[in-house]
C-alpha cells in the first residue's frame, strides 16, 4: 500500500514554547485557516526528532542520486518596522542556549578552519557562521543553523548510513554544491553539509555562486517570465486593496508607530512580526500602544488567502514554469547522466530562498504544499530497479513527505503503478517538452519570447 503523507500536525495546541511535530492525523488539522497554527509551522522551531519518508523503496531498488533544494534556516528580518526597537535576538552561536544541537560546538570549530575550501567569487569573503551579538538584517540565527544541522543529520542517517550513497573516501567530483551570494544561504548549506559529512575535508569542498535567486544561470533572458510576474504582482495588489479588514489593521498599526499607513505597508511588517513570533519575543510597543496578536493574525490570514488565490489564478503558475525551467533542466540532465552510469555529482545541494522553492513546487504541480517554511527541503531521489537495471525511477519529497504523485506529470501513473515512485522519463518529458505546451511552444526560448495570448 502506498501511503501518501499529509503535512505534519502538532499535537500540543498553540503553546509556542513546545512545538512538537508528529506524523499526520487528518482529524487534528485545523478545519479553517488558522494563522497562528500556520505561523508555527512556518517557524519550524526544532523540537522532537522529525520522521520522514526519504529513502523508502522496495528492497531490490538501489539509490543512485540525491538532489536537495533547501531554503535557508531561520533568519533575522529583512525589513524593520519604522520607529520601533528592533527585535533583540543574539546571532552568536552558543551551544548551551536553546535550541541547540549535539554537533553545534564541533560545527563552530570546523567552520573556523575553512580557508582551504574552493568558493566562487564573493562567497569566499562571507563568514561561515553567524557571529553578531545583535543580529544583522537577514542574518541566519542559531535556530537557523540548528535547523540545517538537523536536516543534514537526518539525510546522513538515511542516505549515507543506510543507502551508502557516498563511499567513505568520497571525492569532490561526487558533490555539486551551489548557493546564492547571501551569508544565510551559504551558512545553511555548510550547516547541512557538516552533519551530512561530519568533519569533511575542506579541500574537497567546491561551492559555486549563483547570482540569481531562481538559479537560471546562463538562461535568464525571459521577457514573458517577467510579464507573468508583473501580472501576478497586480493580482496581489488588487486582493490587498479589496481587504478592508487588512486596511483597518494597517491604519491602526501606523497610528501606533506614528508613520503614514503607506510607509508602514512598504516596510513589510509581516516579515518583522514573524521574527518576534518565531522567537517568542513580545511585539513592539510605543507610547501610543502596542502591536498585538490581533494585528499579526489579520496580516498572516491575508497572506494565507493570497497564497490560496495565487494557486487558483494561474498567473503565478505561468511565471513558475518559465522561472524554474533552467534549474529543472539542469536537474534532469544530471539525473539522465547518472542513469547512464556516470558517477559524478551523485549528491547535489542547492541552498536557496522561499522565492526559489515556491515556484519549483508550483511548476511541478504540487499545489497542496505549504509555502516554504524556514529550512524547508525539496528532495529528488533517483532509484535504479535491481530487477531491470536499465529502468530508473524518481521520488520527490517535500519536508519529508512523499509528494511524487501530487506532481502534474505523475498523478495518473500512480493509478496504474505498483511501485511507489515515478519513471524518470515522466520527469524528463515534462521538463523537456510538456512545460511549454501551455504557452503553445516547443522550447524554453520560444515560450520566453512568444507574446501572451
Amino acid at each position: 500500500v502506498h501511503l501518501i503523507p499529509v503535512n505534519p500536525v502538532r499535537e500540543d495546541g498553540l503553546n509556542p514554547k513546545s512545538r512538537k511535530r508528529i506524523m499526520p492525523d487528518l482529524l487534528t488539522e485545523p478545519p479553517a485557516i488558522d494563522p497562528v497554527y500556520e505561523a508555527q509551522v512556518y517557524c519550524n522551531v526544532p523540537s522532537i526528532a522529525e520522521r520522514s519518508m526519504e529513502g523508502h523503496a522496495p528492497h531490490y531498488f538501489k539509490l543512485v542520486s540525491v538532489q536537495v533544494l533547501i531554503r535557508h534556516g531561520d533568519r533575522y528580518p529583512l525589513y524593520a518596522i519604522p520607529k520601533t526597537k528592533r527585535p533583540d535576538i543574539d546571532c552568536m552561536l552558543v551551544p548551551s542556549r536553546k535550541p541547540s544541537h549535539p554537533q553545534l560546538e564541533a560545527f563552530i570549530k570546523h567552520m573556523s578552519k575553512g580557508s582551504a575550501a574552493q568558493m566562487d567569487g564573493s562567497l569566499s569573503s562571507l563568514p561561515h557562521f553567524p557571529s553578531h551579538s545583535l543580529c544583522e538584517m537577514g542574518e541566519l540565527t542559531q535556530t537557523g543553523v540548528v535547523q540545517h544541522l538537523r536536516n543534514g543529520q537526518l539525510l546522513r542517517e538515511i542516505y549515507i548510513n543506510k543507502h551508502k550513497l557516498l563511499p567513505s573516501d568520497w571525492t569532490a567530483k561526487q558533490l555539486y554544491l551551489e548557493t546564492t551570494g547571501k551569508s544565510r544561504t551559504l551558512q545553511s548549506a555548510l550547516a547541512l553539509l557538516y552533519t551530512f559529512l561530519p568533519d569533511f575535508d575542506w579541500k574537497k569542498i567546491n561551492i559555486r555562486h549563483q547570482w540569481s535567486t531562481i538559479f537560471c544561470s546562463g538562461s535568464c533572458d525571459c521577457p514573458m517570465r517577467n510579464h507573468y510576474l508583473e501580472e501576478e504582482q497586480r493580482r496581489q495588489y488588487s486582493l490587498r486593496v479589496k481587504n478592508s479588514n487588512l486596511e483597518k489593521i494597517y491604519v491602526d498599526m501606523a497610528k501606533i508607530v506614528g508613520i503614514p499607513t503607506r510607509q508602514l505597508r512598504a516596510s513589510n511588517p509581516i516579515d518583522s512580526l514573524l521574527c518576534y513570533f518565531c522567537h517568542n519575543v513580545s511585539f513592539p510597543c510605543t507610547k501610543a500602544g502596542c502591536i498585538g496578536m490581533e494585528h499579526f493574525k489579520v496580516i498572516k490570514r491575508h497572506q494565507l488567502e493570497d497564497e490560496r488565490e495565487r494557486q487558483e489564478k494561474k498567473l503565478y503558475f505561468l511565471y513558475a514554469l518559465l522561472a524554474t525551467h533552467p534549474l529543472l533542466n539542469q536537474t534532469v540532465n544530471r539525473l539522465q547522466r547518472i542513469a547512464e552510469g556516470k558517477k559524478e555529482e551523485v549528491f547535489v545541494l542547492y541552498s536557496a530562498h522561499d522565492v526559489t522553492l515556491s515556484p519549483v513546487l508550483s511548476a511541478l504541480g504540487i499545489t497542496e504544499a505549504r509555502f516554504p517554511r524556514f529550512a524547508a527541503r525539496l528532495v529528488f531521489e533517483l532509484w535504479q530497479d535491481g530487477k531491470r537495471p536499465k529502468e530508473h525511477f524518481i521520488r520527490i519529497l517535500y519536508n519529508g513527505a512523499d509528494v511524487t504523485f501530487q506532481t502534474s506529470f505523475c498523478k495518473d501513473h500512480y493509478k496504474r503503478s505498483s511501485k511507489p515512485m515515478c519513471p524518470l522519463e515522466k520527469l524528463v518529458n515534462f521538463v523537456k517538452r510538456d512545460m511549454f505546451l501551455i504557452f503553445n511552444s516547443t522550447s524554453y526560448y520560444d515560450a520566453c519570447h512568444r507574446r501572451a495570448l
